[in-house]
This record gives structure tokens, C-alpha cells and sequence, in this order.
């Protein structure tokens, strides 16, 4: 007779997948880390930084690896997309949660969550076909940081007004009713019960699309320009360093090969600053007391 496996066997299972996971995320950092050691020795840290500009295959001049136009654009098209995108998504949470009447409500939440799964690569046809244009005819070439910034609002706006949902709707009912019994408006019970009650939530909300924005490749390659540079403007093109990599790795050799490496590395160094943050803010009651 089949018998269900006991709580012991489920704690084995559950223990061996996590450390499944956790192997599977270390694996990738040694990769990275020995994939990324040949351009690090050879080419030294600091050339990152200082070399004149990004030119790895050039011969004459034995190659320059400069990486900081591309992480100044990845950094200004997610926090221009983080700024746009975050009181759009709270915005959304809250219109759902105490604004929208029921019969609005739920097929509103299901198209925010159809958003969430249409593949980056029709994000980034969109972008080219209607926002690059849009962009032209305000100032050329249309392929900028702006609609990098745009498209990645668009992109990381479902995953924001979810998780904010997600975060209002875990306010207990208690202290809305409490609120009520106060004589609060409906304002007055958000500003002062509701968004200071879920703030560890859409801080984490907040954090979970900035390392979305950081890592998205295909859309931002499409609708960025992809030039090596430091944007002066918003209509200026940028390359991202997940566009970099992207678009180099199919040719890459040798030391250039293992730069883009070093890209990778830099982002995965970013997003796991990101993941601590979030760890930090999800948790502030058990931070504190242990403080």
C-alpha cells in the first residue's frame, strides 16, 4: 500500500535541493571566477577603469579593456527605469487594493501578470518599432539611453506592482479596521498604516526589479544604440554590459574573451549586493533585535 514519505523524508529532499541550488549558484561563480583570472592577470584590474576606451581585439595597441562607459550605462538605464517604474507599480498596487472596484480588480492583476511573462524579446521588437521612432523625431538617433529606460520601465513595472501587491495585501486586516475605527480617510489609512506597514515589502519589491533591469539583455541591445560610450545626454546611444557580452562572445578570443568574463563578474558582484540588500530590508525586525 503507497504511504506518503514522512515529514523526515520531506526535510531530507527539501535540505538536498537547497544545497542542490546553493551548488548550482557557486558553480557559476567559480566559472566566472576562472574564466574571468586570464584578463585579470594579464590585463590587471585597474585598465578596467582607466584604459582609454574598449577596443580588446585591437592589435596595435595590444588591446584596451575599458569597461566604465558600459557600467555607467547599465547603472543609469536601471535606475532611470527603478525611478520611473516604482511609483507606477505602487501606484498599481494600491488602485487594485482600495481604489478599483472588484469586478476591475482581479482581471486588472491578471494583466499585470500576463506583462510579467511576455518574453524580453518582444519587449525589445516593440521598443524598436514605437519607441525608438518616437524618440527620433524628438532628436536622432532614437537608439538611446532613453528608450533603454523606458523599455526596462515597461519590463520591470509587473514584476514591481506585483510584489507590492503582494506586500499591501499582507497588511493585517486588523490595523485597517483599527485605522477605520480612528475616523482615517482612505488616504489618511495608506499613508500613515499601509505603505509604512509593507515597506520592507516594496523595498524588496524594489530591489528584485533593479536586478531584473541590471540583467536584461536582449531588449536594451535592441533599442540602446550599442555604442561604447559615456552618454552625456538621454538621446545618447549606451552599451550595456550584458549587450557587450552578448553581442562580443561569438568572436571573442583570449584576453578579450576573458574580459567579457570580467563583465560578467561585475554584474553577478552587483546583483549579490543587490540580494544582501534585500535580505537586510525583508528581515528589519529580526535585524534590530539582534542589534
Amino acid at each position: 500500500m503507497f504511504r506518503w514519505p514522512s515529514d523526515r523524508l520531506f526535510l531530507r529532499v527539501v535540505r538536498l535541493c537547497a544545497a542542490v541550488s546553493a551548488a548550482i549558484i557557486l558553480v557559476i561563480v567559480a566559472f566566472l571566477v576562472r574564466e574571468s583570472l586570464p584578463a585579470l592577470r594579464s590585463v590587471g584590474i585597474e585598465r578596467f577603469a582607466t584604459d582609454p576606451s574598449w577596443h580588446p581585439a585591437a592589435v596595435a595597441t595590444e588591446g584596451t579593456f575599458n569597461l566604465l562607459p558600459m557600467l555607467v550605462g547599465t547603472l543609469l538605464a536601471a535606475v532611470g527605469a527603478v525611478l520611473l517604474a516604482t511609483p507606477l507599480g505602487i501606484g498599481s498596487a494600491l488602485f487594485c487594493r482600495f481604489y478599483a472596484p472588484p469586478l476591475l480588480a482581479r482581471p486588472y492583476r491578471m494583466m499585470i501578470e500576463l506583462l510579467a511573462g511576455i518574453p524580453s524579446v518582444v519587449y525589445g521588437f516593440w521598443g524598436l518599432v514605437v519607441l525608438v521612432p518616437l524618440i527620433a523625431a524628438i532628436a536622432q538617433p532614437g537608439s538611446s539611453l532613453l528608450a533603454g529606460i523606458l523599455i526596462l520601465t515597461v519590463m520591470i513595472l509587473p514584476t514591481l506592482a506585483l510584489v507590492a501587491d503582494a506586500s499591501i495585501g499582507s497588511v493585517p486586516r486588523d490595523y485597517l479596521r483599527a485605522a477605520a475605527a480612528l475616523g482615517l480617510s482612505r488616504w489618511g489609512t495608506i499613508a500613515g498604516v499601509v505603505l509604512p506597514t509593507a515597506r520592507s515589502g516594496l523595498l524588496t519589491g524594489i530591489i528584485l526589479a533593479t536586478m531584473r533591469a541590471l540583467g536584461e539583455t536582449m531588449a536594451v541591445l535592441m533599442v540602446c544604440g550599442n555604442v561604447v560610450q559615456i552618454p552625456g545626454t538621454l538621446f545618447d546611444p549606451v552599451r550595456t554590459l550584458t549587450a557587450n557580452i552578448a553581442l562580443e562572445m561569438a568572436y571573442a578570443l583570449g584576453d578579450h574573451r576573458s574580459a567579457l568574463f570580467v563583465s560578467g563578474l561585475l554584474l553577478m558582484g552587483l546583483v549579490t549586493l543587490l540580494v544582501a540588500a534585500a535580505e537586510l530590508v525583508s528581515q528589519p525586525r529580526q535585524f534590530v533585535r539582534q542589534a
